[in-house]
C-alpha cells in the first residue's frame, strides 16, 4: 500500500486517526468516571442503599451541622441550641477540629452527636479508595482525641459517593438529610430559609444547615444569617412544643 504525503511529510489521513482516538480515550475515561462516582452517588441515594435520609422513630426532629466547626459562628451556634436545650449533630471536617478542638470537646460536653465530613472538604468522586480510607480514618481520629469516644456517624461533603464507599465507610453510620436548604447562600437565608424551616417540622425529618461559610461555593458570612433564622425557627418550635432529637436517639 502507497501512502501519500504532504508538504511537511506527515501520512494523510493521520490527523483523524488521532482526533478518533482522542475522542474514544475521553469517551473511556467519563465512563469510568460515571461508574466509580456518579452512578454510585445516584444508585445509594436513589435507591436508600445502606444509608438514613429519614429517621425511622418519629419522635422528632434532628437539626445536623456540616462544615464547621467554624471559631466564630459554631460557638455562636452552640451558644444559641444550648438556651433552648436542643441537642444537635455536627459533622465536623478534621482538618478544622485540630484547629479549634476546644470547640468540639464543648459540642461534646454539650451533650452534642459529632460526625465525619471528611479530613479536607473534597468529594469522594475524586478520591481513590487509598485517599477515601484515609479522610475517615485522620477525621475519626482527631475528634476521638477530643471526645474519647467512640464516633459512629459520617456525611459525605455534597452527599457524594464513590463505589468504594460502602465498603470502606460500613463501620458508621451513613446520614443524609430529608431537608436541604441552600443556607451556605445569604440570599437565600434571608429570603427563604425560614419559610423552608417552618415547612421541615414533620417528624423523623433530618434537617441539613451549615455552621462555615468557608467551603466552595458558599458565602463566607452565610451562617451569621442561617443561625438569626434558627434562632426565630427555634423560638416558634419552642411554643409548639416541637422535639429535637440527635442522631443518637434513632
Amino acid at each position: 500500500m502507497i501512502l501519500e504525503k504532504n508538504l511537511f511529510g506527515e501520512v494523510k489521513g493521520n490527523k483523524s486517526y488521532v482526533i478518533k482516538f482522542i475522542f474514544i480515550l475521553f469517551f473511556c475515561l467519563l465512563l469510568l468516571f460515571l461508574l466509580y462516582s456518579i452512578i454510585p452517588t445516584l444508585l445509594i441515594r436513589i435507591g436508600g442503599i445502606g444509608i438514613t435520609k429519614k429517621m425511622k422513630r418519629k419522635n422528632g426532629i434532628a437539626l445536623t451541622f456540616d462544615d464547621g466547626p467554624n471559631p466564630k459562628y459554631t460557638l455562636e451556634l452552640l451558644d444559641l441550641l444550648k438556651q433552648y436545650g436542643i441537642q444537635a449533630t455536627f459533622f465536623v471536617v478534621g482538618r478544622k477540629v485540630v484547629q479549634n478542638p476546644e470547640i468540639i470537646k464543648r459540642m461534646h460536653q454539650d451533650g452534642h452527636t459529632i460526625g465525619i465530613h471528611h479530613f479536607n472538604h473534597i468529594s469522594s468522586w475524586i478520591l481513590s479508595p487509598f485517599h477515601l480510607r484515609k479522610q475517615l480514618k485522620m477525621t475519626e481520629k482527631v475528634i476521638i482525641d477530643c471526645t474519647n469516644e467512640r464516633v459512629s456517624f459520617y456525611r459525605p461533603p455534597w452527599g457524594h459517593f464513590n463505589i468504594f464507599t460502602p465498603m470502606l465507610s460500613k463501620r458508621f453510620n451513613i446520614i443524609m438529610w430529608s431537608h436541604i436548604f441552600g443556607d451556605w447562600k445569604v440570599e437565600n437565608c434571608k429570603h427563604t430559609l425560614l419559610d423552608q424551616l417552618r415547612t421541615a417540622t414533620t417528624p423523623g425529618s433530618i434537617l441539613l444547615l451549615h455552621d462555615c461559610g468557608e467551603t466552595m461555593g458558599a458565602d463566607e458570612n452565610a451562617p451569621e444569617y442561617m443561625i438569626k433564622n434558627l434562632e426565630i425557627f427555634l423560638d416558634e418550635c419552642k411554643k409548639q412544643g416541637t422535639t429535637f432529637i440527635t442522631l443518637k436517639d434513632i
